[in-house]
């Protein structure tokens, strides 16, 4: 298990710096320091283990979201720390919002099921949570979450590129707009809403 640990970060640190058409498996052994049957060992081929990296690391951005939803039980810091979870994913010291947010192989379909999927999870996540924190039926909450995912993903991508902004004051702002949109909607407890 440690030795595919260790093939599964080297192999998502050389996918990140090279991308999946100009990596080979041999970039891979040498970046892991092991020999390519080793690597042959444990993924049959490149597909299979950039599919295992891409698992790694759409499941971290799905928990990293329902960490955030499960943070406290106040409905305004939930959005805010939800956008902050989408911050937190992008300024990750190992670039792997890269393999979610900008896979080059996109055009295969077992890696596009799989991105589609961690936004899905995300959406359907906050979906419930809305659900619970407002009056919106269901088909409605799954809109709010699908705008906030694409608010927080692209907001984080975005101020990555040139970090204008501390990272706490861009949060403030996106969470600020993403929570004027949520917060107008009807709540179910007595929680203020500002």
């Amino acid at each position: 298990m440690q030795r595919r640990a260790q093939l599964l970060e080297a192999a998502q640190a050389v996918f990140v710096e090279k991308g999946y058409h100009s990596t080979g498996m041999e970039d891979i052994a040498e970046r892991a320091g092991v020999s390519k049957p080793v690597l042959y060992q444990h993924f049959p081929g490149k597909l299979e283990l950039y599919l295992a990296v891409v698992d790694v690391h759409t499941q971290a951005l799905v928990d990293v979201v329902e960490s955030a939803l499960r943070s406290t039980d106040n409905h305004k810091q939930r959005v805010y720390a939800v956008v902050e979870a989408f911050f937190d994913f992008v300024a990750r010291e190992d670039s792997a919002y890269r393999i979610v947010f900008e896979s080059d192989l996109v055009e295969v379909a077992s890696v596009r099921d799989r991105l589609d999927w961690s936004l899905q999870a995300c959406t359907e996540a906050l979906a419930r949570q809305i659900v619970l924190d407002t009056q919106l039926p269901i088909e409605v909450a799954r809109l709010v979450a699908q705008g906030l995912v694409g608010l927080g993903q692209v907001s984080a991508r975005a101020w990555l590129k040139d970090q204008a902004l501390p990272k706490e004051l861009a949060v403030g702002i996106i969470g600020r707009l993403a929570w004027r949109g949520v917060g107008g909607q009807p709540v179910r407890s007595a929680e203020s809403a500002d």
